[in-house]
Parts: structure tokens; sequence; C-alpha cells
């Protein structure tokens, strides 16, 4: 699969910002699967739905309709592109993405948005379990305090009581989470490009990306 090129890492590592212009810099598609997650998070919150109650979970997602409109996303027709993205709902969306219900209902929306080519997905287990046979696949890290500062200026604004020291501590459970959960943990394999993101400018990142690919 060379025209899908994944890019997977932990939260704050810079990957939809580098997917994103990734994808505009070569004419291809971008996917951003953390969208999905966060939009499943949202309903589950909306609907007063346990996130650790698997079976609710299910009756849950059955009534569930998300539409990709490029960078937007809708649920059930609403968009909630605007409101997918504050601290408490990259939480929620860790916790339920831990589920194999979820895991399993997100899976064909992702895949099929991919097998159409020039995508550029990004998330936590798209070179692993999305699109394992990728040819160009990329694992994208920090360190958590670089990672934790990035995240923070992402969110103070929408999220007046947030602190560096907060978001370490929700980065460090949320990487624990990730790299632990039973369904498709957040991994590094060996046929992975790994791109330590900590001391490279965005463009800097960029161009290794875009150097690095198999033609």
């Amino acid at each position: 699969m060379k025209e899908v090129i994944t890019i997977d890492g932990p939260s704050g590592a810079g990957k939809s910002t580098l997917a994103r212009l990734c994808a505009k810099r070569l004419g291809y598609k971008y996917l951003d699967t953390g969208a999905l997650y966060r939009a499943v998070a949202w309903k589950v919150k909306q609907d007063n739905v346990d996130p650790d109650d698997e079976e609710a979970l299910r009756k849950a997602l059955a009534d569930l309709r998300l539409t990709l409109n490029g960078d937007g996303i809708s649920v059930n027709g609403a968009d909630v592109t605007s409101l997918i993205r504050t601290a408490e709902l990259g939480e929620l969306s860790s916790r339920v993405s831990a589920k194999p219900a979820v895991r399993a209902f997100l899976f064909s929306i992702q895949r099929e948005a991919g097998l159409k080519g020039k995508v550029v997905v990004e998330g936590r287990d798209t070179g692993t379990t999305i699109f394992p046979d990728a040819e160009n696949k990329f694992f994208l890290d920090a360190g958590v305090e670089e990672r934790a500062k990035r995240r923070y200026e992402e969110l103070k604004l929408r999220d007046p009581g947030i602190s560096v020291e907060k978001t370490i501590k929700d980065l460090q459970k949320r990487d624990l989470r990730d790299s632990t959960r039973e369904s498709s943990p957040l991994k590094k394999t060996d046929d992975m490009i790994y791109i330590d993101t900590s001391k490279l400018s965005i463009e800097e990142v960029v161009e290794k990306i875009i150097g690095s690919l198999k033609k």
C-alpha cells in the first residue's frame, strides 16, 4: 500500500499537525483517527453512557453515525468539530478507545478511507492494526514534558483550568493506558521509521517524513 502513509505515536507528539501538512504537501487526503474516538467520547458523554460498560457502549454505537467532512466531523448530523478538542474528551476518548467494541466499530470506517489511496492516516494503531501492510509507516515521539507543553498551548484557551503540571499527569496516565490496553496497544514496530520531534521544527519533521517515503 504505497499510497497510504501511517503516522503513529503518543499524545502531543505532533501527529495531527504533521500529518495534515504532509498530506497537503503530497496532495493526499488526511485522516485524523483521534477525531473519530473523540466523537464517540462526545456521544458517550452526551448520553451518560458508562465508558467502562462495554454492553452499554455497544448499544450506543448501534445508533451512531459518524461523518468526516475534510477536517470536520459530525455525529448523527450534528457538527462536533469544535466541541471535541477538550482535555476532558481527550481523557474520555482514551478510555473508550481501550474497549474492543469501540475499536471494532471504527475499524471499518478507517480502513475504508485508506483503501481509496493517497491518504495520510495518524493515530495510535494505524500502522499496526488498521494498515499493517502500508509501506510508509512512521512513529513520532517526544519527551513527556515537551508533549505536555504543546498540549497545554493547544488547550489553554478552551480550558482555562488546565496547567502544564496537570497536562503532564494526564499524558502519563494516557501513555500507560494506550500502551498497555489489550486491544491494539500503541507500539513501535521494526518497520516504522522513528522520529523524535522534541528538538525539531515542524518543517524539519515534514522534510524527514517526505524524504523517507519509499518511491
